[in-house]
């Protein structure tokens, strides 16, 4: 599909390179994906700031942790309890059944890795390719509320459709690029917090005229 490569370079000329995803390591930005959900990343930096005064922004001492304490460790990021279970879980997982080495997670195949993440209580889907996407390098697309939201106002997709229908709809017709997977998915996120909000601020935005009808 053509107009996704249009849609690419026109969010590009708009908002240039987001540079995203920030983290001096792996499990740092595993981290990020996890904390992330439902809250500004302000708040998230804050949060991966006190784990990493405290020691905690590591594996095994995130599994080794109690749960309270973790809570209070992360508790910029809201939700603290909520995601204190989740993070505990997905470094459960990383110690136990990957011996904590995150660098070994990238020579596992995509799809038996991308399952394995899914079946870690509190990682969906978004959570998922976050982290593949992002910590590991994995050519893999992620969704959002944003891009259900631009998707659907422009046409190319029902409303209908779900994570699984939005995700191959961008790796069909973009290719296995991880680097451009990474940027569109990032651009898409700026446009829908500055101009594709629930309520739509079109007159301005770089994507307007690809609007059906314009």
């Amino acid at each position: 599909m053509e107009p996704l490569k249009d849609y690419y370079r026109a969010l590009l000329d708009r908002f240039g390179p987001q540079g995203w995803w920030p983290g001096e390591t792996r499990f740092e930005v595993m981290v990020g994906a996890i904390l992330t959900q439902n809250t500004a990343w302000k708040n998230v930096e804050k949060a991966i700031g006190t784990l990493r005064t405290y020691g905690l922004l590591d594996p095994h001492k995130i599994h080794e942790t109690d749960q309270d304490t973790l809570a209070l460790a992360i508790k910029p990021a809201g939700y603290f309890n909520v995601k204190a279970k989740r993070l505990k879980a997905f470094a459960d997982w990383l110690v136990t059944k990957h011996h904590a080495d995150a660098e070994k997670l990238t020579q596992i195949p995509l799809d038996r890795l991308r399952e394995e993440l899914l079946e870690i209580k509190g990682i969906g889907p978004e959570t998922a390719d976050s982290i593949l996407l992002y910590a590991l390098d994995f050519p893999t697309f992620v969704v959002d509320a944003y891009t259900y939201r631009v998707l659907t106002r422009h046409n190319l997709i029902g409303e209908e459709a779900t994570y699984e229908d939005m995700k191959d709809l961008f790796e069909r017709n973009l290719g296995r690029d991880r680097e451009l997977f990474g940027e569109f998915h990032a651009l898409i996120v700026a446009v829908g917090k500055k101009f594709c909000r629930a309520t739509a601020r079109c007159e301005e935005c770089p994507l307007r005229r690809f609007l059906p009808g314009k």
